[in-house]
């Protein structure tokens, strides 16, 4: 079961909400956050990349670094641009991008459900990133970037959300991408004593559905406060971390493409013939290329400006119909064709592969492709149960197996230790 709590948030005053919230701080390579912060003095990605007020080039793992943010965020409190709230609250966050809404419940989940497993994992993550947001967190005392989880929707807890939407929501404005962002406080002593009893009592598991390195540097930030406290305060606020968690039936996941930019010498029939021994290949126009289902995968080969469609054969269909992650489009294409193919044989390394989300666009892999004389892949969108399957297994998807659309903004909720 799942554990979470209500908490005293930081937030922006609701005039400076649209200036304040920012994409999440890993969406961005330094030159982009740079660029991203540019003419925005009230933008929270300053406090998540605090490296963009030093000069291109400085170490942003400088400890110096991470207390400019610590010292930014002190600022614009003292400025009012933060409030903090006068008393633990749940809050509803909505997010709606091209007519379809997702509302999630933003609080805080217990540590110890990730460490026993009701928080599930589906990817692995990497140390030095880990390392960075622990550091993060110790300097500010607070967690800025809400984790993404995901649960099987609970028909109460549907109930209780449409019932505080029906009030007027703190925030609601629009972002530059386009996406609608709704707050809704939930203040109500009952109310929040209800929601945090269905969790423990009904919802078995939390998935994170994005957010892996966020989740696993909360926990070790909370194990470090934890050892130097000597273990006496199982019920502080660094024991829990920062989630929006969201019903399985309202997410949507994208589809996220490989291009591969070095064939290695092969020419468009040996690419063709290889494939082949696995997939029944045929050719399509360049408006027929997006997959339609499961199984299928949409490509595109430079050297002869050609689209084609493959669609993994019964036979091996079948061999891996059972095993949560064999099936998986994305272990087919790596297993089948970036390894046997193009002997990329670690995706999260290989120089030769680059990785597009379907926030992007078709179009986007053709010109990549284009650019490199390489091979692009149009995948067919994980689902939600696949993630969820593979999580309940305790297995690991491939990596840039899904992407979530929309997302989270950093610095509409603050959880302070």
């Amino acid at each position: 079961m799942v554990h979470i709590k209500a908490f005293r948030a930081l937030r922006p005053a609701p005039e400076y909400a649209k200036a304040v919230a920012a994409l999440p701080y890993d969406v961005y390579d330094e030159g982009e956050a740079r660029r991203a912060v540019e003419g925005k003095p009230m933008s929270f990605l300053r406090i998540d990349r605090p490296e963009t007020a030093f000069p291109e080039g400085y170490d942003m793992y400088a400890p110096e670094v991470y207390e400019k943010g610590a010292l930014l965020l002190s600022e614009d409190i003292k400025k009012g641009v933060y409030v903090r709230e006068d008393s633990p609250s749940l809050y509803l966050y909505s997010l709606t991008m091209n007519g379809r809404t997702q509302t999630g419940l933003a609080a805080c989940v217990s540590v110890d459900d990730y460490l026993n497993g009701a928080v599930k994992k589906h990817e692995n993550t990497v140390r030095e990133k880990e390392e960075d947001r622990v550091r993060h967190i110790t300097a500010l005392s607070a967690q800025t970037g809400p984790i993404f989880l995901a649960y099987r929707k609970n028909d109460r807890l549907s109930e209780i959300f449409r019932s505080v939407m029906e009030e007027e929501s703190l925030y609601s404005f629009e972002s530059e991408d386009g996406v609608r962002h709704e707050l809704w406080r939930i203040k109500d002593e009952a109310l929040i004593r209800e929601t945090e009893d269905i969790f423990a009592n009904k919802v078995e598991a939390a998935y994170i559905a994005d957010g892996h390195h966020r989740a696993a540097s909360a926990v070790r930030a909370s194990l470090k406060r934890m050892e130097e406290d000597k273990g006496a305060f199982p019920d502080a606020e660094y024991n829990f971390f920062l989630s929006v968690i969201f019903p399985d039936d309202e997410l949507k996941i994208l589809d996220y493409n490989r291009v591969v930019r070095d064939v290695s010498g092969l020419c468009a029939e040996d690419i063709r013939r290889r494939i082949s021994e696995h997939f029944e290949i045929r050719e399509v126009s360049g408006e027929e290329w997006r997959p339609r289902k499961k199984g299928e995968v949409g490509m595109y080969i430079s050297e002869n400006s050609s689209f084609y469609m493959l669609e993994l054969s019964k036979e091996e269909s079948l061999k891996r119909k059972e095993d949560p992650v064999e099936s998986l489009d994305a272990s087919v294409l790596q297993e089948l064709v970036l390894s046997r193919v193009f002997s990329i044989e670690d995706p999260r390394t290989d120089k030769r592969i680059e990785f597009v989300g379907g926030i992007r666009g078709d179009r986007i892999l053709k010109e990549k492709a284009d650019s490199c004389k390489g091979v692009a892949f149009l995948m067919y969108p994980t689902s939600i149960e696949e993630l969820m399957k593979v999580a309940d297994a305790g297995l690991l998807m491939p990596p840039k197996s899904t992407w979530f659309e929309p997302k989270l903004r950093s610095g509409l909720l603050i959880h302070e230790f």
